[in-house]
């Protein structure tokens, strides 16, 4: 089942989350106002054509794969990059925190101006519907949050982990991270996150208990 894992947005599309699948059986996108992420069954031209319809003028197609994605017509590539693959299939080692609260649709402009200022990934103003998201407010403000994105038989991902700069060093991220784990392991999954190896918090997670699966390819598309 870790095959799924080699195509993970190709693999959520497919199974755990076809509600939010656009397209045909050559090329998917999640729904436009959950994400921007896409994948083709192949790398044949007719696939790679499907997946350029998928594409709106002025809009962006996040790919995510073992190799990079060959030229699509009419596109280029805006950004290409390593991803490591990280997976937790034991409870992490990071504390709780007891004030973690749930976030829903009531919140999610604050979410999206959350996002907006760290910049944890591409994230809309419905992507908290992907699945569960905790976060913790301080006098009444969105400070930090974690939640879950894609998911396939057997795996849930981690996503969206962020803390506001003012509330950075608190501890706030390890927290909701090991909070939503938790979750996703109550559940009977493994979770799953994807991280630049640059990116500090790619420490944190192994710290935690995150091991290293495997490193995979990143490809952001425009026109």
């Amino acid at each position: 089942m870790t095959d799924l894992l080699d195509r993970p947005i190709w693999s959520a599309l497919t199974t755990s989350q076809t509600n939010f699948a656009v397209g045909g059986p050559l090329a998917l996108r999640f729904d436009p106002a959950v994400n921007v992420l896409a994948a083709v069954i192949d790398d044949s031209p007719a696939a790679l054509a499907a997946l350029g319809a998928l594409l709106p003028a002025g809009g962006q197609l996040g790919m995510v794969g073992a190799n990079p994605l060959p030229l699509v017509a009419g596109t280029v590539v805006a950004r290409q990059a390593v991803l490591c693959q990280m997976v937790a299939d034991a409870p992490l080692t990071g504390i709780m925190m007891p004030d973690a609260v749930e976030l829903g649709d009531a919140d999610a402009p604050e979410m999206l101006a959350l996002a907006a200022l760290t910049r944890p990934g591409p994230f809309l103003i419905g992507t908290h519907r992907l699945g569960h998201f905790l976060g913790i407010r301080a006098n009444g403000q969105l400070v930090a949050m974690a939640g879950e994105r894609m998911r396939m038989p057997g795996f849930t991902e981690v996503s969206a982990v962020c803390t506001h700069p003012d509330w950075r060093g608190h501890g706030l991220a390890a927290a909701l991270t090991c909070a939503i784990v938790g979750r996703i392991q109550a559940r009977g999954d493994a979770a799953f996150l994807h991280a630049y190896p640059d990116n500090p918090a790619a420490g944190l997670y192994q710290r935690l208990g995150f091991r290293v699966r495997r490193t995979l390819i990143h490809t952001l598309l425009q026109r």
